[in-house]
């Protein structure tokens, strides 16, 4: 019987570790842009993780999770999104400010993005509110 052909570099370990790999925060390093917050849990329940992502780039919240679902569905995760909002990122003044909705998938708990956010800007002011701008 031959060997069983390599597993494609796209495709996660066995023993969860893969979701150790996907970084926590993807956002765009200046600007005010949409954002969206968005739980990854393996099939059938277990191991989950919260990731924020956010970019200029997206017209509306809808993109953002259009784009990463796709991409964490190759390695093995199903994504939900938990809401959205806006970020308002300035890399000189080391600030982030979290705030806003996403019409179509309702307002993300700015406070979890926050932690979130805090995990990779060490040395950031990182605020939220509920303003709508």
């Amino acid at each position: 019987m031959a060997p069983a052909p390599p597993r494609p570099a796209a495709f996660p370990p066995r023993g969860g570790s893969a979701m150790a790999a996907v970084r926590d925060v993807e956002i765009d390093p200046e600007g005010t842009f949409k954002y969206i917050l968005v739980r990854l849990q393996r099939p059938g329940g277990g191991e989950q993780r919260d990731i924020v992502r956010g970019t200029k780039a997206a017209e509306f919240h809808n993109h953002i999770f259009e784009k990463v679902n796709p991409e964490m569905e190759k390695l093995g995760y199903e994504c939900k999104c938990l809401g959205g909002g806006k970020i308002e990122h300035n890399s000189k003044d080391k600030k982030i400010r979290v705030f806003g909705l996403s019409t179509g998938y309702g307002k993300a708990d700015h406070s979890v993005t926050v932690e979130i956010l805090k995990k990779e800007y060490t040395d950031y002011e990182i605020t939220w509110s509920d303003d709508k701008k």
